[in-house]
């Protein structure tokens, strides 16, 4: 499931540098596909698919609707097809780049004092201060999903008054960060609610469901599209983040696995990174020395990407189908 949990502003500030390494990967990758896609396929091939192709099953259902919407039904499968396919190329690279950046921190790992291990820990047991403050008695499932449908609403009401200059589904992102940092909504609210895997099983059968025009030949006739547009994204990742890397003071590895977050997402980010981690050492405190140092920029590039370029990108090739 693509889908990133809530994440804090101050997390985000505090891995600025994976946000922005993350971001023009997304975008390197759009821009390249572009250009060299358009000279290849049609427009509308090319739009179906950055979208999906940046990550997330939001981001897919949008160019779904918008292509039924613009009565584009033969383009249907593109973004399902792009959406499908690209786990299948990002899994190994993110494992891969990985392994690489793993193996280049444990040559210059150095063990932590116990004062050091002490204050991280007294670090991430500190609360952000909340405007808000729900009681206990009011965390039930049900009150959960109406404050989650309420900022869906207002979303909505949002986007209207600016005559949908920006799509709700924008609104509703910034809403929902606003949200969290005040104190209105909790951490991994679909989470707290219980809903968040239902959620996505329906979201993903709505996506698959638009595919009742398209026929098994339909579908063999875009494979090559797809693999060929996914690759060029691909390298467009590459391109991107290792301009940036030096400048970020990243590694290479790191740098392009913080922007392939775009074909893996949440919480597929989190389980690659940790089972590279449990492979790469058995020793605990060179796991959490990796850990510190990999997970963050994994999980807020996965934010970046899936939940914030994809959306914001599915938008804008809404209006230019």
């Amino acid at each position: 499931m693509q889908q990133n949990p809530m994440i804090d502003i101050k997390q985000l500030a505090s891995q600025w540098k994976a946000v922005v390494v993350a971001l023009t990967g997304a975008f390197g990758a759009s821009i390249l596909t572009m250009i060299i896609g358009t000279i290849l396929y049609d427009w509308s091939t090319v739009a179906a698919t950055i979208p999906p192709l940046i990550g997330g099953v939001v981001s897919t259902a949008l160019m779904t609707e918008g292509l039924k919407a613009e009565g584009l039904t033969m383009y249907l499968a593109l973004p399902v097809a792009m959406y499908i396919l690209q786990s299948f190329v990002g899994y190994p690279l993110v494992s891969f780049m990985l392994k690489k950046e793993g193996t280049r921190l444990l040559k210059e790992y150095q063990p932590r004092s116990q004062n050091r291990l002490n204050e991280k820990t007294q670090e991430e047991t500190k609360q952000p201060k909340k405007f808000i403050k729900v009681s206990s008695q009011y965390k039930t499932s049900a009150f959960v999903l109406a404050k989650v449908a309420f900022v869906g609403l207002l979303a909505m009401g949002l986007s209207q008054l600016t005559n949908e200059a920006i799509d709700s589904s924008i609104c509703a992102l910034i809403l929902g960060v606003v949200g969290h940092q005040i104190g209105f909504l909790e951490k991994n609210v679909l989470n707290q609610a219980n809903v968040f895997n239902w959620l996505m099983y329906g979201l993903m059968a709505y996506i698959f469901s638009q595919l009742n025009t398209v026929t098994p030949q339909i579908l063999q006739g875009i494979i090559i599209q797809i693999l060929i547009l996914l690759l060029l994204g691909v390298l467009g990742m590459f391109i991107a983040s290792s301009i940036l890397a030096k400048s970020m003071k990243m590694s290479t590895a790191m740098a392009f696995a913080t922007s392939l977050t775009a074909l893996c997402g949440f919480p597929s980010d989190y389980i690659l990174t940790s089972e590279v981690i449990q492979h790469l050492t058995n020793d605990k405190q060179q796991r959490d020395y990796l850990t510190d140092h990999m997970m963050p920029k994994m999980l807020v590039g996965g934010f970046a990407t899936v939940s914030v370029a994809s959306i914001i990108i599915a938008s804008i090739f809404l209006k230019l189908l």
